[in-house]
């Protein structure tokens, strides 16, 4: 069954909750408070979700990135909250330049090459002049600025795509390198059998039908039809993008979002 979950987060400034579509308007009325009691610097308001080129999704995360902090820790972040299963490599790209750059598969073998002959720095260089790709080891304040839209891959097999656009940005420090402002509550999956329950597990083999989300009582039931669920298959129902992909599991920090739908009594 088609389902469209309500998609709405809370501000952890204030603990009001809002609609995707409201979150981040609601959040710059804090950070421009923020920006006259934190130390002067440059900051950002980072929008992420996953790549709407791939239709539209519930998921959502409010980031408030320091300008002094790398790519490569909005990437740490970024597998820590939604996305680490085995290690799959990843890249931010700009869209724009690498339209730009007109890349084809003979500058990728370049590339290629250049990286087995060691010549890290020259790969480096045609990667980003070519085909976009931001380095990890850029600084925010040399990447970020307000409208931009960077696309984010993570596991180039079963890739799991967003996209990341920098709503705002403010002259000043963030309290740290990446800050949580808001991500989508628990969403309310529902079994697919019984319709009625909350979901708790997900079917890898039957991901892309629709009876895969399963209850623990229809659970039950499935593993007796489908070896692979109980052999390998099962996989918890969390509040990622990623889940159902690989063998994700659900992330190592904010917790307390990261479980199933349970309705307020």
């Amino acid at each position: 069954m088609e389902q469209n979950p309500k998609s709405e987060g809370k501000c952890l400034f204030c603990g009001e909750t809002f609609a995707k579509a409201g979150i981040n308007r609601h959040v710059q009325t804090h950070l421009k408070q923020k920006a006259k009691e934190n130390a002067a610097g440059r900051s950002y308001l980072v929008k992420v979700e996953p790549n709407p080129k791939w239709g539209s999704s519930p998921y959502f995360l409010s980031l408030w990135v320091d300008g002094k902090a790398i790519m490569e820790d909005i990437d740490r972040y970024l597998r820590n909250i939604w996305l680490e299963c085995c290690g799959h490599m990843s890249a931010f790209t700009d869209p724009k330049r690498r339209r730009q750059g007109g890349g084809d598969i003979w500058s990728f073998f370049e590339a290629e090459e250049l990286l087995a002959k060691g010549k890290t720095k020259k790969y480096e260089n045609l990667m980003e002049e070519t085909y976009g790709e931001v380095l990890m080891s850029r600084k925010a304040n040399n990447v970020l600025c307000k409208g931009l839209k960077l696309e984010y891959e993570y596991d180039f097999g079963s890739s799991t795509e967003l996209l990341l656009t920098v709503v705002d940005e403010y002259p000043v420090a963030a309290d740290e390198e990446v800050v949580l402002l808001s991500r989508n509550e628990p969403l309310e999956w529902l079994c697919d059998t019984c319709k009625k329950a909350p979901a708790t597990q997900i079917c890898t083999v039957h991901n892309w039908d629709d009876d895969s989300l399963f209850c623990d009582k229809c659970a039950k039931k499935h593993a007796k039809k489908c070896e692979d669920f109980e052999e390998y298959a099962a996989l918890p129902v969390v509040n990622s993008p990623r889940m159902g992909v690989c063998v994700y599991g659900g992330g190592t920090m904010d917790i307390e979002r990261d479980g199933i739908f349970v309705k307020k009594s």
